[in-house]
């Protein structure tokens, strides 16, 4: 009998679509699939993480790739909002993922190609006060757990930092043959700034689905 969780790409259709974890059926259909053989060892990782830091720490999306990624989305810190999907996330309720939603579908990346991380994991942020940043002293402690969630994706082949505070992570990516692009923080607060913003932001991921194809080829060469 074979796992049916093991398959990131057997939701129901309806369940990829923008902020789809406001829908409490849907978050508890994610719940349940927190466990499958693609994402347990991430799972598993973040629940230890949230218990040494103390803070809680969202566990990837079951529907994107997991262990299987090739490709790493690394944003910033959680949001408040977190606390009410548990997921790290472009399905979450809020304008960042929605926004990450669009630019990744339009740069036609798969899900089962992605996980999507934070520098800074575990919540800093006090629900029901204004979003701040993490601090330098927190980004540095994030990076120094960063090779511990690298160590579970052994397919790995490239990396987007999203913000200037994810970019931290470039020389340990780098240093581990992980290629790594930059793109803005798909923040409504940045990208509402400046049409450029969100050019930026489809450049770099159209970019990266360009290194995902190539990389494709070359292996059925």
């Amino acid at each position: 009998m074979t796992d049916s969780t093991a398959n990131p790409n057997r939701v129901l259709p309806q369940a990829s679509r923008p902020k789809a974890l406001r829908d409490p059926g849907e978050l508890a259909r994610r719940a349940a699939l927190a466990e499958g053989t693609h994402v347990r060892p991430l799972t598993r990782y973040a629940r230890d993480l949230a218990a040494r830091m103390g803070s809680p720490v969202p566990l990837v999306d079951p529907l994107d790739g997991g262990v299987t990624a090739r490709l790493l989305i690394l944003l910033e810190t959680p949001g408040p909002r977190m606390l009410t999907t548990g997921f790290v996330s472009r399905d979450n309720p809020t304008g960042t993922a929605a926004n990450l939603f669009r630019f990744l579908d339009q740069a036609g990346i798969a899900r089962a190609e992605t996980v999507i991380w934070n520098i800074v994991p575990w919540l800093i942020q006090v629900p029901g006060t204004p979003n701040r940043n993490p601090t330098r002293a927190q980004v540095a402690e994030g990076v120094l757990h960063l090779p511990g969630f690298l160590d579970l994706l052994p397919r790995l082949e490239l990396a987007v930092t999203a913000g200037r505070k994810a970019e931290a992570a470039r020389d340990l990516l780098e240093a581990r043959n992980i290629p790594c692009l930059a793109m803005p923080h798909p923040s409504p607060t940045y990208v509402c700034t400046s049409p450029d913003v969100a050019r930026r932001i489809s450049a770099c991921l159209a970019a990266a689905a360009e290194r995902l194809a190539a990389g494709r080829l070359d292996v059925t060469r």
